[in-house]
């Protein structure tokens, strides 16, 4: 049985959530303070961690940066700010998702599912290997090579960065990369894959500010375009 952290302090919204996750299948466990989040995220054993962003005693945020420093546990944040900028924060600090309230339990326990799998599916991908001269991408140790530089990705992130670079050139659509991260078009993630192609651009411009290698085809989708002689 998979075990997810619920870090909440809105006791209605915890409750609903709770039954739904346990309804199908998982194991909730409910905290209100990050810091006791964190603290059991220190002893492991968690395969999930959905994070309010305003927790009594610090942000979702802060949380999140905290335990990147230890764990790289796939996080879902759930939040009443909508806003672009905190979806790209989030997302750019190590969130792999991320949910507005209002929101349907039903949606948040099909993003879950989602989010587990495509990490079942990176932890699955064995020898894998891409190597092109730009990009040096291993499954098996879950690494990434940009020009020389090793990249902190997110979960999504890698195999968004793996699906892109694997088929250089080729257009591929929304619904595509959602079916290559193994998302289920009813988990509601469609619009978020613009996001994380924006958080991943900005951390691949950190590396080369002068080097744009993932393409926009306004109404068609997002393509890698090797550098030449790559």
């Amino acid at each position: 049985m998979r075990q997810v952290l619920l870090v909440e302090d809105e006791v209605a919204i915890a409750d609903t959530l709770v039954f739904a996750l346990n309804g199908d299948g998982y194991s909730a466990r409910h905290v209100v303070l990050g810091a006791e989040a964190l603290q059991l995220l220190r002893g492991g054993g968690f395969d999930l961690v959905i994070l309010d962003v305003g927790l009594p005693d610090m942000t979702g945020f802060e949380a999140l940066r905290q335990l990147r420093q230890f764990s790289q546990v796939p996080v879902m944040f759930l939040t009443a700010r909508g806003g672009e900028i905190d979806r790209v924060v989030g997302l750019e600090i190590g969130a792999d998702d991320y949910v507005v309230k209002p929101f349907s339990p039903r949606e948040v326990v099909a993003r879950v599912r989602a989010i587990l799998k495509r990490s079942s599916g990176t932890a699955a991908a064995g020898g894998h290997r891409i190597a092109n001269g730009e990009f040096l991408i291993d499954a098996a140790r879950a690494s990434v090579t940009y020009c020389g530089r090793p990249l902190k990705l997110t979960a999504l992130e890698f195999r968004l960065l793996q699906q892109l670079v694997a088929h250089p050139q080729v257009v591929q659509s929304r619904a595509q990369l959602l079916a290559a991260l193994g998302i289920t078009p009813d988990a509601g993630y469609e619009r978020n894959i613009d996001t994380h192609i924006k958080a991943l651009r900005a951390k691949l411009r950190e590396v080369a500010a002068d080097r744009e290698p993932i393409l926009t085809h306004r109404g068609l989708g997002y393509s890698y375009q090797p550098r030449d002689g790559a």
